[in-house]
């Protein structure tokens, strides 16, 4: 029986000693059990403390800003200070990748931060080819097929974290997914998003996350902040905390975790033609018959359901020109922001810490 052990024992340290260790010397004669199994386990402590070198953190500032916006200097000013490698003028998945292929090293980079203005009703900004459809799951998937989007070389390892700061990414796990076949090289990295906003340079904190709640009106039509009001504290029953009709009339955080309100708007537009169609070219008395024209058009009506907005929030307008007709539809977005604050001791921001499952999404 001892016998049987102990060749057992010197089998399995031969096999473990060829899986692992893939550069050693086959021709060896082990002599004793023991000398093989302490080999193995000098080796594997060794292998543990290896430490593969990474590289300076590096950030892509994916957009510019328009107007009175600053979301993307604020960015910058914050990576900079934290003197991460900023890179400009990338604009696209392609792009990114490209640029990473062309400055790669022997040594990976640990962190690989993309900044992108978006919203989970607009969509991120970012493109996906260079001038090419904006990201999307269904955009990010059919570039990788038809071999448009580079294969990304060794910038990455297991490792290495891709953090994408564009509000709500977290949520989007189909999109994640394609992120993570985006950025594939020999090691699959860390696709990381967080599903709440993520806010540069607030009055207290230059950056911390916040949480979004959304409420939509007819653009130039609002129906007033206290009907706004009492429409969003219907929609989440569950958020006690917030006041918000004052939250709606705040622009920004006046103390540490109050709630405060930004605004976009979604414009959408559909032409249709009728220059081979049997049918005639519509017209519309109210806003009401537009509405019914769409839901009852399948094709335009399922971008509504994947958006969850009403089309009655939605101001509808429609044009004809010869055999074309032409709708556009306008609604603003209200998203009220409550700052994440620490739920005991001194009042303060929690610490957007990418390696937080809760307030990150990993993939």
């Amino acid at each position: 029986m001892n016998k049987v052990f102990r060749k057992s024992v010197f089998a399995a340290a031969i096999i473990l000693t060829s899986s692992v260790f893939i550069n050693c010397d086959r021709t060896s004669t082990i002599k004793k059990n023991e000398t093989a199994i302490s080999v193995i386990h000098n080796n594997l402590e060794h292998t543990v403390k290896e430490k593969i070198i990474t590289r300076k953190p590096i950030v892509f500032i994916t957009g510019f800003d328009k107007g009175d916006k600053t979301f993307y200097n604020n960015a910058r000013t914050y990576f900079k200070e934290k003197e991460f490698e900023i890179v400009e003028d990338q604009y696209s998945l392609e792009e990114v990748i490209t640029w990473l292929n062309k400055n790669e090293s022997e040594n990976p980079y640990g962190e690989i931060h993309i900044v992108n203005k978006s919203n989970p009703y607009k969509g991120m900004t970012l493109e996906t080819i260079i001038k090419g459809e904006k990201v999307t799951a269904e955009s990010v998937r059919k570039n990788i097929t038809k071999g448009n989007l580079p294969t990304l070389k060794e910038s990455v390892n297991a490792n290495s974290k891709i953090i994408f700061h564009a509000n709500g990414l977290g949520e989007n796990i189909e999109l994640m997914n394609a992120f993570k076949d985006a950025f594939c090289s020999n090691e699959l990295p860390n696709i990381i998003a967080s599903s709440y906003f993520s806010i540069f340079d607030g009055e207290f904190t230059k950056h911390y996350l916040a949480k979004p709640f959304y409420v939509f009106y007819p653009t130039a039509n609002s129906p007033g902040k206290i009907d706004l009001s009492k429409e969003i504290a219907k929609k989440y029953p569950e958020e006690k905390d917030i006041d918000w009709y004052d939250a709606l009339n705040n622009e920004k955080e006046r103390y540490i975790g109050e709630a405060y309100t930004t605004q976009f708007s979604i414009p959408v537009k559909f032409e249709l033609d009728y220059h081979n169609s049997d049918d005639e070219v519509p017209s519309f008395e109210n806003q009401e018959e537009i509405i019914q024209f769409i839901q009852l058009k399948e094709s335009l009506y399922a971008d509504f359901v994947k958006l969850q907005i009403p089309l009655n929030k939605f101001r509808w307008t429609y044009t004809i020109k010869n055999s074309s007709l032409t709708i556009s539809g306008n609604t603003t977005g209200l998203i009220v922001l409550k700052p994440l604050i620490k739920p005991y001791g001194e009042l303060q921001h929690i610490e957007p810490d990418t390696n937080n499952k809760r307030l990150y999404a990993m993939n």
